[in-house]
């Protein structure tokens, strides 16, 4: 098998979730700019984030 990049998990607190959403939503920032700005490694993880916690709809 080949060696791979390892991949690494984080957890994120409830509180910086809750407040990444807000951020999004007010327009401070783009789902792919929290991504960059935050070093969130998976594509749909703001996302889900945003369906899950936020009041609009995603």
């Amino acid at each position: 098998m080949g060696q791979g990049v390892k991949r690494t998990q984080r957890d994120y607190s409830l509180t910086f979730k809750l407040a990444l959403v807000e951020q999004i939503e007010k327009g401070e920032l783009t789902y792919k700019q929290a991504q960059a700005r935050y070093g969130i490694q998976g594509r749909s993880t703001v996302l889900v984030w945003l369906r899950k916690y936020g009041r609009q709809d995603w």
